[in-house]
Parts: structure tokens; sequence; C-alpha cells
């Protein structure tokens, strides 16, 4: 099944909000009904394939001769544009088309990629890796104007290796994460990575962008996962890890890591995997305020016990009730609602008991009450729901979106604040202010990332109107010392502000190895780094 191409997920799973959120975004934020309904994908004019017929020829030979695997077709190409942004689907909803590809690609296997990226040099050809076209920051679209296309990975979609004694695995980047899960599970394993893109996105797509799963806090980040894996380049292949750690200079791997297709084209990656757990039990904790919370998730990331999974939401979040997308509006009658914190254990049933009893502890000598399994439970079953709820939003006329960032447990008071103030000083629209929620996502025993979802009226120009914070955001996140991004990745988005962050010597020292690895600069020209 392909994704909604003007929204998210499976359109059978979309659902109107309720007329009493309705009644409350027009009251409270002053959202208006939109002005035309979506444009249907029918109606859209898209202009021909301005791809050259000799360099169709080319890349149809480098897919093993497969015309079919070569596609031009409005709709497909279509259904390769941009990603899942707001500013994506506003663009989409109005017919823009202005980024589609001149073609997309679906090569089966690694010699079948090198061979396209090898045909897109020589012809200039920017080439973008497509997985499961997730991406909320610019990702998916090269930073300049011209012709580029696609490389859909799906095909690519086998567990190449299992090796049970060193509960490794060797997984395909085409493979989406539930293809993934339910092949490791058939042998007993898990990744225990389950973001909230999961449903769609990729193991390519997640090693690309240094991905975080909501259970990061038991299972770790998926760049921790990752004990090895093969890049496909202009110039040839590149395979990192010989073995689980080494000295044996800098480690390749973490170049590739995060490195959204400029480098060059993930092609298999082996990842550590786990048993499956016996048991998993999520619950939630009030406490009376978002310090509270924060420093009680701080004492559990640092001294311990370490549940599997860790999330804070403040007080605008905890009462909106978005912290369980599917009660959307389920507090606003609550007086008493001050912050949920979701704890969730996953292992064996001897010690997720241990951990369950030794975390409450904590929780409880730092002020929090405990509040049942409700609520945990309830999240984890509406854990995918937020991003259907952004196009409910969307529908309704609101604008919706979110953004990330972290820092250290030292600095996470400033950085909330900055960003809160931000957003709420150029999305304040007629003298009525935004919604600015946030919840702490992921925890480290050094500090934290914080995960902000924001709700305002469109105003005149929607996508300027969010550009317009989105940039303030970003501004405020540097100052106050925060990074541009902790799990989303920089794509085209947050590029100028990587820049930033990782300074010129940073820079210069990126650009020589994309020059090594791609000299003709075909690879997602300006996503990650501005285009030579």
């Amino acid at each position: 099944m392909d994704m909604l191409w003007n929204g998210w997920g499976d359109p059978a799973r979309a659902t109107p909000l309720p007329d009493t959120v309705t009644g409350l975004l027009r009251e409270l934020l002053g959202v208006k009904p939109r002005d035309a309904a979506p444009l249907p994908l029918a109606e859209i004019d898209v202009p021909a394939s301005p791809l050259d017929e000799a360099v169709r020829r080319a890349l149809t030979a480098a897919v093993g001769g497969r015309a079919d695997d070569v596609r031009t077709d409005a709709e497909t190409r279509v259904r390769h544009t941009r990603g899942k942004s707001t500013p994506d689907l506003l663009l989409m909803r109005t017919g823009d088309v202005t980024d589609t590809p001149a073609a997309v690609i679906l090569p089966d296997g690694h010699d079948e990629v090198l061979a396209v990226l090898e045909t897109c040099a020589e012809h200039r050809l920017p080439v973008v890796p497509f997985g499961g076209g997730t991406s909320v920051v610019g990702g998916l679209v090269p930073g300049h104007r011209g012709a580029f296309v696609a490389l859909d990975l799906r095909r690519m979609n086998r567990l190449l290796e299992l090796d049970e004694v060193s509960r490794t695995a060797r997984l395909q980047p085409g493979l989406r994460a539930p293809e993934a899960e339910a092949l490791l599970a058939a042998h007993g394993y898990t990744l225990g990575h389950f973001p909230q893109s999961y449903e769609w996105a990729t193991i390519g797509g997640f090693a690309a962008t240094r991905s975080s799963g909501q259970a990061s806090a038991g299972y770790g980040r998926f760049d921790e996962m990752v004990l090895g894996l093969t890049l496909a380049t202009p110039e040839g292949t590149l395979v990192t890890g010989r073995a689980p750690r080494s000295a044996a200079g800098p480690d390749l791997r973490q170049l590739v890591l995060g490195s959204e297709g400029a480098f060059g084209v993930i092609t298999s990656v082996t990842v550590r995997v786990r048993p499956v757990p016996e048991v998993r039990r999520y619950e939630g904790w009030r406490f009376a305020s978002f310090d509270a919370g924060a420093a009680a998730l701080r004492r559990l990331a640092q001294d311990g016990p370490r549940p599997t999974v860790l999330r804070l939401s403040d007080e605008t979040e905890t009462l909106i009730g978005l912290a369980q997308p599917d009660a959307l509006g389920s507090s606003l009658d609550r007086q008493d609602a001050g912050c949920l914190a979701v704890v969730g254990f996953e292992g064996t049933e001897a010690d997720t008991a241990h951990r369950r009893e030794e975390a409450a502890a904590v929780l409880r000598e730092s002020g929090g009450t405990f509040a049942g399994e409700e609520p945990g439970e309830r999240w984890a079953h509406g854990r995918y729901s937020a991003p259907y709820l952004r196009d409910s939003l969307l529908d309704a006329g609101a604008l919706a979106e979110t953004l990330e960032t972290a820092t250290y447990w030292s600095r996470v008071p400033a950085l909330y604040a900055a960003v809160r103030d931000a957003l709420t000083g150029t999305l304040t629209d007629a003298g009525t202010p935004p919604l600015v929620m946030c919840h702490i996502s992921h925890v480290y025993e050094n500090g934290a990332s914080l995960y902000f979802t924001v709700v305002s009226a469109q105003g005149d120009d929607a996508v300027a109107h969010w550009t317009r914070a989105k940039h303030a955001a970003n501004e405020a996140i540097l100052a106050a010392g925060g990074t541009i991004t902790h799990h989303h990745g920089v794509g085209t988005d947050h590029r100028d502000w990587y820049v930033q962050e990782a300074g010129p010597l940073g820079i210069a020292a990126l650009r020589a190895v994309k020059h090594s690895l791609d000299p003709a600069g075909v690879l997602s020209p300006g996503v990650l780094l501005p285009a030579d």
C-alpha cells in the first residue's frame, strides 16, 4: 500500500475532528474554515517528464533492463514529491508539483544502485534516495531547481542474514519497520525501534537520519543499534563494521549514519537485535509541574533503574490530551491534570517487575503520583496516531506542526522557555496566541530531547506563517545551547542552522568527504550541506 500522497499514512484511518474540538479551534485560536478542498490527484496538472531519452535508456540498463522500473508516469512522480512536513502537505493540497522528480527508479540490489549512481554522475543528474517518504525536514527535495530522479528502495526489502550467536541481523534499506519486525519476530527477535513514523519509515531511512524510537530509553537510538553498513556511491562501495567496536581509526559508520543521502545510498545495515520481550507494561504518573517531572526523569536516566519508555508531557500537552492522541480533549475539564509521564517496561517477567518496583520508589520520592496503567496503555494504543491528527487539524483549517531539539539537563529549562517564546511571538495572529505544547521524548544520562507541537490559525499564507515561526525557533534553539535536530534530521529545512552548529571547519571537512565520494555532486544536492 502507498502512503496518502497529500497526507499521512492510510487514508482509511483518517477521521474528522469532533465538533467540540473544531469549535474550540474557532473560539480559542481564531481558526477559520478552509477556503477550498484539497485538489484531487486526478486534477493535478503534472508536466511531462523532462528526462532525456538517452538517459532513460541508460537508467533502464542500470536496473537490469527492466523498463517498468524507470517510471515517469504522473501519479508515481507525484507520490514521490516532497515529504510529510506541514509545508509539504499544504503545497501538495494546492496541487503544487514544482518539486516533482523527473523519474522514479526502483533498483533491486546493491549492484543496481551502484549502476544507477554511476549513470546519474555521468549525466550530471541529481538523485535523491526515497524510503518511506516520511521526511519532515525537506530531505526529499534537492536544494536546487531542475530535473532529478527519486531512487525508491522498496524492492530491497529482505532480511539478508541472521546471526543468532552474535544476535545481529543484516537488513536491506527498503524494509519498512513493520516488515523488519515481522521477519525478526519469526525468529524470536526485535529491533525495539518504534518511532512515530514506524508504520511507514524504512530501515535505510532510520540509519540515514539517526532516527530515535519511542523506546530509546531501553533499546537505544537506531545509530546505536547499527554495527555495520554498506554504502553505494558514484565512486564505488564503502563497507564498515568488522566488529562491534574497534580502535582502527575514526569510525566510518558514524560518518555515514546521519548523512541523509548526501554521501551515498545505504544498501544494507547490520544491526543488533534482542529477544522479543516476554511482557510489556506501560503506566502513567502525574507531577505537579514540568520542572518536577523533568527532575524525576533525570533521576531515572542518571541513577536508574532505566525504564524502556520514559516520556513527560508539559502542562498544556497534558491538559489538551495530546499525550494520548486518540483521547484528544479528554482532560479539558480536569483541574488537576498537572503533567503526565508515560513510563514503560519491556523484558522478562522478573526483570520488568523489579524495574517497575524500583522506578516507582524513585518517582514517588520525586513527587509523582501513580495514575494507573490506563494512561500508559492508551498512549501505547495511540502512539502512531498523531500524524493523522495533524491531517485532521489541517482539514479543519488549523496550522499544526512539530519540531524537536535536545540539550544537556542543566539547559533544559532555558531551552524550553526560549522555543516556546519564539513560537508564541511569531505565531500570534490578530492578538490570538498559538497553542504550544511540549514533551520530553528521549532521555539520556546527560540530557534530554524536547519535542514541541504547535497549533494555530493559518494566517493569510500558511506556509510563510510557519516558515517565519520555524526560523525563529531555530535561532532560539542555537542561542539557548540546543542542537538543531535530535531525530528528525537536517534535510534542507535545518541545513543553514546545521552549518552554524558544525562551524566552518566542520563543514569544510564534510565537503571534502562528499567530494571524495560524490565528485559530480549528484547525491541529494543541498540536503545536509549547501550546494557548491
